[in-house]
């Protein structure tokens, strides 16, 4: 089989959607699906654009969520068949691990990882596939691949938060706003918003926000003492990919237990500087991987918590692209202009 992808030949460069690309024959672990949809989100642009260090492995496919049906499995596989629709997402879940395939063209052999969604079918290794419940439309689906696992990940599995407690979001993309949405859950009695786009801001209203900062006409980190009366608040969930906005919502929460949780990967070699003496007067820190997700335990109340009108994800959907306009969605994320945006592969799958 022959198929159409977007290839990453050199970082910083455009990529090259490329056709005739020779799928490799299944190996022992292995999933060929046939990709519907494709997320698009800020570690695929901090790739292309060369911001995560030395690329070892060009040239190379891209995409780490994505919606398809299962087309074909190779030995062993236990947890998808033919015929299933399936998420696809880059936590390794319950399965067999393959790490890494290789397609070909013209004697050029084109690497890909555990998982890739920005081309045709994708082999796929079997524990980044989780299959989708029925009734959960493919296009929306592609959220459960990362979007909503990382940022409703780190609410209801990293923080769960008490109704009486405060948390801040700063970066208002998918996972922000997966987030934001997950705070409903809890009830929390402050939620503020930050980000410095105002059409985001607007929408965080809509999903449970109870105060909003734009971080271009005010400092958050002054704001947010202001609204918790010089305390801080409890939580901070930082999704910009900067660090200086990890920095602030550090700065945010409140002495003596707040804790801020960071999602976002600043570009390689970037650093973040935190006052020691924040730390000595028990504020915390941590990174989260994948908003400590279980795919095969956590997806499956997501998709309930989604069915039930607790997390209104197609709202997020904002923007929609053919796999051959994939550079123009990916400077149109780089400039600020989408919250998610689906790139259409197989749309009618």
């Amino acid at each position: 089989m022959q198929i159409r992808a977007a290839v990453l030949y050199q970082t910083g460069q455009p990529l090259v959607v490329e056709k005739n690309i020779e799928i490799p024959v299944l190996q022992p672990g292995q999933v060929l699906v046939k990709v519907a949809y494709s997320g698009l989100c800020h570690s695929q642009l901090m790739e292309a654009r060369g911001k995560r260090g030395e690329d070892r492995y060009l040239p190379h496919l891209l995409g780490h969520e994505g919606s398809g049906e299962v087309v074909d499995v190779g030995k062993k596989v236990t947890k998808v068949r033919p015929g299933d629709k399936v998420i696809l997402g880059w936590i390794k879940g319950e399965g067999q691990n393959v790490p890494s395939t290789q397609y070909h063209k013209n004697g050029i052999t084109i690497n890909a990882g555990g998982v890739t969604t920005f081309n045709e079918y994708a082999v796929v290794s079997e524990n980044r596939c989780v299959k989708l419940a029925e009734g959960i439309p493919l296009d929306v689906a592609v959220l459960f691949g990362c979007t909503v696992p990382t940022g409703a990940g780190i609410m209801i599995n990293t923080i769960q938060p008490k109704a009486e407690n405060s948390v801040a979001i700063f970066g208002l993309g998918g996972i922000g706003i997966s987030a934001l949405m997950a705070t409903k859950l809890f009830e929390c009695s402050q939620v503020i918003a930050v980000d410095i786009e105002d059409y985001k801001l607007q929408q965080a209203q809509e999903f449970g926000a109870t105060h909003i900062i734009n971080a271009n006409q005010d400092d958050p980190v002054e704001m947010i003492r202001q609204l918790t009366h010089g305390k801080g608040v409890d939580y901070s969930v930082e999704a910009s990919g900067l660090t200086i906005t990890i920095e602030q919502a550090f700065q945010s929460v409140r002495a003596g237990g707040g804790l801020c949780v960071f999602a976002s990967h600043p570009k390689y070699g970037d650093k973040i500087q935190l006052d020691p003496f924040d730390l000595i007067c028990g504020k915390r820190i941590q990174g989260s991987w994948g908003g400590n997700c279980h795919p095969d335990k956590d997806i499956p109340k997501f998709f309930q918590l989604y069915q039930q009108g607790k997390l209104p994800l197609e709202k997020l959907l904002s923007h929609r692209y053919s796999l051959d306009e994939i550079n123009k969605a990916l400077d149109d994320l780089e400039n600020r202009k989408m919250a998610r945006a689906l790139i259409e592969i197989n749309p009618n799958s």
